[in-house]
Parts: C-alpha cells; sequence; structure tokens
C-alpha cells in the first residue's frame, strides 16, 4: 500500500495537471475581451494574465527584478513543501492533502512564471460592484491546501487516555 507522501505527491501531480489543462483551454479559447457568464451576478470565465502575485499584487511592477524574484520565491515555497513531504515519517490524512494542494497549485503557477513570465487568471467571481481578482486552479488548491494546514494546526490534537 502506498504511503501518504507518495499519495501526496500523486495528488500534486493532479492539481498540476488540472491547472495546466484549464490555462490551455482558457488560452486557446477565451480572448482577452470575452466574458462567459456561468451564473449571473456572481461568476464569470474571463480571460487575464497576472504578471504579479495572487489578486495582481506587483502585476503593474516595472522593475525588472519583478519575475527573477517571484520566480525564486515560488521555488523556495515548493522546495520546502516537498521536503515536509520527503522528511515526514507520518502523515495524516488532511496534512497529506493539504501539501499536496500547495504542492500543486505552487508547480503549476512557477511553471507558467518561469516558461513565460505570467500566470493565466480566467475564474472571475463577483457580487454587484463588488469584484474578487481573478484566479485560477492553482490558486485555488494553494487557499484550500493553506487553509487546511490552518485548520491542522488550531484544532486540538486528541490525546491519548491516561491509562496505567
Amino acid at each position: 500500500m502506498l504511503d501518504a507522501r507518495w499519495k501526496a505527491f500523486g495528488g500534486a501531480a493532479l492539481v498540476f495537471a488540472l491547472d495546466r489543462a484549464t490555462k490551455s483551454i482558457i488560452e486557446a479559447r477565451v480572448s482577452f475581451i470575452d466574458t462567459y457568464t456561468v451564473i449571473p451576478g456572481f461568476f464569470d470565465i474571463v480571460h487575464s494574465q497576472n504578471r504579479g502575485v495572487a489578486f495582481g499584487l506587483f502585476n503593474d511592477s516595472k522593475s525588472e527584478w519583478r519575475t527573477l524574484l517571484l520566480v525564486a520565491a515560488a521555488v523556495a515555497a515548493v522546495v520546502m513543501v516537498t521536503v515536509m513531504l520527503v522528511r515526514s515519517s507520518a502523515l495524516d490524512r488532511r496534512t497529506a492533502w493539504a501539501l499536496a494542494l500547495v504542492l500543486g497549485g505552487a508547480i503549476g503557477n512557477v511553471y507558467d512564471r518561469i516558461l513565460w513570465g505570467r500566470v493565466t487568471d480566467f475564474l472571475a467571481f463577483y457580487v454587484g460592484n463588488y469584484q474578487w481578482p481573478a484566479f485560477n486552479v492553482a490558486d485555488s488548491a494553494i487557499v484550500i491546501g493553506s487553509g487546511l494546514l490552518m485548520l491542522d494546526l488550531i484544532r486540538q490534537k486528541r490525546q491519548p487516555a491516561n491509562v496505567p
């Protein structure tokens, strides 16, 4: 039977593949001026390019170092999560999946940033005039995985009964 680490690496590969597939579809079929309404007043499919980080931070930066620094930070995160997975002797299921989501999402976005210096975003949520910045499958995986890790940190660990 596969241990949790190998399942986590498989999960990360699945997240990466899903991220690449969805970005490829958007890049091939949705122009920058198209908007496909999925749920009116709430959710659209769009095509945007983000040269910055999450939620468009640093997208307008003119620094020639921007892409290099963002790639370096993302590669460091990928290495850190990989080391955590490799060195862990026993992972519970939630932690393994959380790390898999973070790793797969980070690899998905760093892959794009290395090849093109940007990331394709396409999921746009809004209510009235309030709009969340567009994001992608990799971003979703990173946020969900990070949330699971936070839950893991704050939940109380069950202590074994004090049995003599």
